[in-house]
């Protein structure tokens, strides 16, 4: 479980069991721990983030004003998010909902379109005109690029959950923060909001246990295409 932001590894099988996991059989998850690893992961963090920071410097500039011209406001939305170990940094994105968004959540709850704590509606009424593009393409992901770059995350790890989704998960689900979340993963590449709750954490899993410089670098090529058609973003 998750104690003071410190991600304890001994998970009981048998309490994620009685705590709703659908798995069978469930995973024992152990991560990639070789220093050969750890350096190019850290590595290819660092020189992809800032070659990619100054690739897209006039994607940002153009992002912001576009946002800001359709809803004044800041640009950049910051939200808590768990990393690694269940710590809590702060995840950055461009701002796609109206300044209010958080507050008119619990009014939709109902039509949320996706099962488990994850929350999502197609047309939710808080999105802005740029945010429903800058949403579909991913751009609003681009300022984690920071984060990257700072070492809260990486580029090929789990999603980061909002804290409040990643306090809902199983002991069993919760072995994802075994590991630094990510900008790309499994998820993205098969289908996002299309994947159960369950599968997605599955998923998150699976990548751990196959962790490697070699799957790694599949994941980034194979998020390309997946980003340029859209599937099952919104």
């Amino acid at each position: 479980m998750i104690t003071g932001g410190v991600f304890l590894q001994e998970v009981s099988i048998e309490k994620a069991v009685a705590a709703g996991s659908t798995s069978s059989p469930l995973l024992e998850v152990k991560p990639n721990g070789s220093i050969g690893y750890r350096i190019f992961k850290r590595a290819f963090d660092v020189i992809s983030s800032i070659c990619m920071l100054v690739l897209t410097s006039w994607v940002f500039i153009i992002v912001a004003i576009a946002i800001w011209i359709d809803s004044p406001g800041k640009v950049i939305f910051v939200q808590e998010r768990n990393g690694l170990n269940g710590k809590i940094f702060k995840m950055y994105k461009f701002r796609s909902m109206c300044k209010d968004a958080p507050k008119m959540r619990a009014a939709l709850e109902d039509q949320n379109e996706l099962d488990g704590p994850a929350f999502k509606i197609a047309n939710d009424i808080r999105v802005t005109r740029v945010g429903k593009f800058i949403r579909r393409t991913s751009i609003d992901e681009l300022p984690q690029l920071w984060n990257v770059l700072l070492g809260s995350m990486s580029v090929v790890g789990p999603r980061p959950l909002p804290t409040y989704e990643t306090a809902q998960l199983t002991p069993y689900q919760r072995q994802r923060l075994l590991v630094k979340p990510g900008l790309v993963c499994y998820w993205q590449i098969s289908g996002r909001n299309d994947i159960a709750f369950n599968e997605w954490m599955e998923m998150d899993l699976r990548y751990i246990n196959n962790a490697n410089a070699l799957e790694d670098l599949k994941i980034v090529f194979k998020a390309i295409p997946a980003v340029l058609m859209k599937k099952g973003a919104y």
